[in-house]
């Protein structure tokens, strides 16, 4: 395959210019003479080994530049623009490199008759299976442009939700970082002059004061040896909770944390809810439905629960009894909505509510939690503190009452 510089004329006098990928110039005119326009000029570009415009296609195309790329999609689609002059006007438009190429390639198989879904799917992990679920589910069904709509909707809103969460831990991970770099430099400079003192005073050591000083010593000793155990006791730590066993121990931990386990379970909640209503009211079939927001929810625990709702849909029985049963993962809101849902057949309607319901208790509680953390920050800085000076300040003290 060559790579052919074009230039077209539509029909309003509009002339444009592009790229195009094909086995020769003939198959180039006959792509693009489908498009209705009329070709001025066909060359075949010159190809380098080292070339700065394929380093621009290297890349990764963000979850902000996905949903900006299904809504102007949907909204193309529905002002009555063909699919593949919808992708040729994106691929104009954008600017990242990644997603360029990604517009590029899906037009060619378009043209070559590949629907959208099946191009997509190709693309590797670029586009996840939920995305390409809403798409298929949309041209099976004759309504591309309103799936990809309200999967725009479901991206955004899954985005925002863990925007917050990230945003309400920034603080405190800063501060706490922050006070291990401090504690650290003060056990390496700091404690050693202290350390000095108090042999020339020959006094009996507390054990809070010990403990302090043979840290400080090993540190000061063995910074390398102290550096290399810290980052492979991180590398060991980021390893095992990658693992089934691991990732079961760190959702688990993550769900008994007091305050951030309300937090987490209401969000799990809302992005279960959410991708269910969206996958449903796009048409999507019952099951797979299911198992795309299975393969969404990040935390195994709730994984667990969608895997026993597919095999009650599979049994013909309701699934409002699963979230029900879990009232520990799922508050019993979920699960009464869902039975309502399934009773009057507006499940995808119900589940948006709950959606909007959670979403809107997450923004609330993250907003909280900076009120609640900032006092809670001062008692473990003040514990610190404390303890560091305790442990310093006793020998001295003894060798005063001591004259």
């Amino acid at each position: 395959m060559a790579e052919f510089k074009y230039k077209t004329i539509d029909k309003e006098g509009k002339v444009s210019e592009g790229s195009q990928e094909a086995a020769d110039k003939f198959a180039v005119y006959h792509l693009l003479k489908k498009d209705g326009v009329t070709v001025i000029d066909v060359e075949e570009k010159k190809r380098s080994s080292f070339s700065w415009e394929y380093i621009k296609t290297i890349g990764v195309i963000g979850v902000r530049e996905k949903i900006n790329f299904a809504r102007n999609m949907g909204s193309m689609l529905e002002a009555g623009l063909s699919l593949s002059r919808v992708l040729s006007v994106m691929e104009r438009q954008t600017k990242n490199g990644k997603l360029m190429r990604v517009l590029r390639e899906t037009n060619d198989d378009i043209r070559a008759g590949k629907t959208l879904s099946q191009s997509l799917a190709e693309k590797g992990k670029t586009f996840s299976p939920l995305f390409i679920s809403m798409v298929k589910a949309g041209e099976e069904g004759g309504t591309l442009s309103q799936s990809l709509k309200i999967l725009s909707i479901q991206m955004e809103k899954s985005y925002l939700l863990g925007k917050r969460l990230k945003g309400a831990l920034i603080y405190p991970s800063i501060i706490l970082c922050v006070m291990i770099a401090i504690a650290i430099l003060m056990l390496i400079y700091i404690v050693p002059t202290l350390t000095a003192t108090f042999e020339d005073l020959d006094v009996e050591l507390p054990f809070t004061t010990q403990i302090v000083i043979m840290t400080s010593d090993f540190l000061k000793n063995n910074t390398a040896t102290a550096l290399l155990l810290f980052l492979a006791l991180g590398g060991v730590s980021s390893w095992y909770f990658r693992t089934k066993k691991g990732k079961r121990v760190f959702d688990k931990a993550v769900l008994k944390i007091p305050v951030i386990s309300g937090i987490i379970k209401e969000s799990n909640s809302a992005r279960t809810a959410r991708t269910l209503s969206s996958l449903l009211t796009s048409g999507v079939d019952f099951i797979i439905a299911v198992e795309t927001t299975r393969d969404v929810i990040q935390n195994v625990y709730y994984k667990d629960v969608l895997e026993e709702a597919k095999m009650k849909i599979e049994k013909g029985e309701p699934i409002s009894e699963v979230f029900n049963k879990r009232d520990d993962l799922y508050p019993p809101f979920v699960g009464e909505m869902v039975s309502v849902g399934e009773e009057t057949g507006k499940l995808g309607e119900m589940l948006s509510g709950v959606a909007i319901y959670y979403e809107q208790e997450v923004d609330q509680k993250t907003k909280d939690l900076s009120t609640i953390i900032e006092p809670l920050l001062m008692v473990i800085i003040g514990f610190a503190v404390g303890f560091f000076a305790l442990s310093m300040i006793t020998p001295m003290y003894s060798v005063m009452s001591g004259i």
